[in-house]
């Protein structure tokens, strides 16, 4: 009887854990937990996601901006300080990604390098691992720019490769590599091959948006040219022959040719902000003005650009609250490179306004709006470096097609104020009149420097290629920040890495300072960046 009840046990066991071993799985999943993703949303996110530290830094750097408060927090560049909370901006904005939603600043990269793992074999989807990789290029030219040997080769990986712990790159041998990923990548597009619509730049969502793969892929080819033609410029002091060839190559390739090219991104102030922006309002406004070389220029040839880019508000501490702000431009006055804020109060200086200081703030209202587009690559930038290779005789035409380049690449950044709230169209008879300015009008014996100038103004907004091209071409020539002796005299080559990579990747962090020449300051030079 008890081998019985046994064998009675035994079966009833085999039954009630089969019963219950078959809906194991489904009572075990989350059905809301996510088990894939597209790599096309990843690619999304990281096309708005590589802003780097806001108006105080590279801005600065570049003296289109400042801030004269020099305690605390707002100790910055503006007073040649090595500054960990201004110099990780970019960093953190490629690599780490701690921000919310409505912030823009969400470590892209990994969404790219993921994308492309994900991607890995298939043939079917050329098109989106070609822009992924474009746009990767994009991002790591704006590190190397900015910091010199950075993570490439094994960046992103963590997730993918389990590298916690990446090396850091010779920043020559990384410009190498972009140029090989970005030629690449562009021939590889495909007006046949698969269309993108998750893509904010050119797909189905984007401002003016595209529905057909061909339109789609040639907007991205001559992307791709154009910055092909960008990386080849940074060679034109250490490499000229090098230069040359690149930028003939992304001529001849098909660069962008209007505005209709342009690539950025508009933001609607609730589900995103230009994140750039959202300190000139929301963190005490009252810290942070325009730059006297850069207002002074304005000023100087009466640009029709003023009102868009600089204001005078009645109080700078609440900017918005003024129904009325002075636009005119021969009003406007900008802060003296190195001067404190208690100097400002007393002359010779302006004094004081409202809650702030009597000088001209970034116009919060157009440019420095938080629902103002971000431009990542344009054709104004495009048309000023082809004045320059024209002028430079890298590509045909000379003179005369460097002046049309020049004159063409003036206009397209003044068509571009149409898109920003409150802003509009510059009229024609306003550029007419300031490209026939004595200061404006192209000179061939001073074609160099009225490009680099130009050049300056049409990248207000992208204190990063400012600041780059600022190293490159010495233009235009501003004077040394001499607050202090902290920089020899001279200005910031190069931001340091952040404070946290000597602890987090400590072994890597070193030999990275070793290779860069054993000082990880603010004078050391990008490969590119010849004395």
């Amino acid at each position: 009887m008890i081998k019985i009840v046994c064998k009675l046990l035994f079966v009833g066991c085999i039954f009630f854990f089969a019963a219950c071993d078959k809906d194991f799985v489904k009572i075990n999943t989350d059905p809301y937990a996510v088990t894939s993703i597209d790599p096309a949303l990843l690619f999304a996110g990281a096309e708005r996601s590589f802003n780097g530290a806001g108006w105080e830094t590279e801005n600065t750097i570049a003296q289109q901006f400042v801030n004269p408060f020099n305690a605390g927090a707002t100790l910055g560049p503006n007073f040649n300080a090595d500054i960990d909370n201004f110099n990780n901006g970019r960093w953190e904005a490629t690599y780490v990604g701690t921000a919310p939603l409505n912030n823009p600043v969400t470590g892209g990269l990994k969404s790219l390098v993921q994308a492309l793992s994900i991607l890995k074999g298939t043939t079917t989807s050329v098109n989106l691992q070609s822009m992924i990789r474009i746009w990767k290029a994009f991002a790591f030219m704006g590190m190397v720019d900015t910091y010199a040997d950075v993570p490439y080769f094994d960046a992103g990986k963590a997730y993918t490769d389990g590298n916690f712990y990446p090396k850091y790159d010779d920043d020559a041998a990384i410009y190498a590599d972009l140029e090989k990923e970005i030629r690449e990548a562009t021939t590889a597009l495909n007006p046949t091959g698969d269309f993108v619509s998750a893509d904010l730049f050119f797909g189905s969502h984007a401002a003016t948006p595209i529905t057909t793969v061909a339109a789609q892929v040639a907007k991205w080819k001559k992307l791709g040219y154009s910055l092909l033609l960008r990386l080849g410029m940074r060679y034109s002091k250490l490499n000229p022959t090098k230069a040359q060839a690149l930028a003939n190559e992304a001529f001849t390739g098909g660069v962008m040719t209007s505005n209709a090219d342009n690539v950025y991104v508009k933001y609607d102030g609730t589900i995103a902000t230009n994140v750039a922006n959202v300190n000139l309002v929301n963190n005490n406004p009252r810290f942070y003005y325009a730059a006297e070389p850069f207002v002074n220029q304005l000023k100087s040839t009466n640009d029709p650009r003023s009102g868009f880019i600089v204001a005078k508000f009645a109080d700078p501490s609440n900017p918005l609250a003024d129904p009325n702000p002075d636009y005119t431009i021969a009003d406007q006055f900008g802060v003296p490179i190195g001067v404190i804020s208690d100097a400002l109060a007393n002359p010779p200086y302006r004094g004081v306004r409202g809650g702030g200081y009597n000088y001209s703030q970034i116009n919060v209202k157009c440019l420095g709006s938080q629902t103002a587009p971000t431009f990542w690559v344009t054709y104004a930038q495009t048309s000023l470096l082809l004045a320059e290779a024209a002028k430079k005789g890298w590509i045909p035409g000379g003179d005369a097609s460097a002046q049309t380049y020049y004159e063409a690449g003036i206009t397209a950044d003044m068509d571009t104020y149409a898109l920003y709230p409150n802003g509009a169209a510059v009229s024609g008879a306003a550029k007419t009149a300031y490209l026939t300015d004595p200061g404006v009008a192209y000179d061939p014996a001073n074609a160099l420097k009225l490009i680099g100038i130009q050049y300056w103004i049409a990248n207000i907004a992208n204190g990063t290629e400012a600041w780059a091209n600022f190293r490159r071409t010495g233009f235009p020539a501003l004077s040394p920040n001499l607050y202090n002796n902290n920089l020899g005299g001279g200005f910031i080559r190069r931001l340091s890495y952040p404070d946290y990579e000597s602890s987090n990747n400590k072994t890597n962090y070193f030999a990275a300072v070793q290779a860069i020449g054993g000082a990880d300051n603010l004078t050391t030079r990008v490969f590119w960046d010849t004395p």
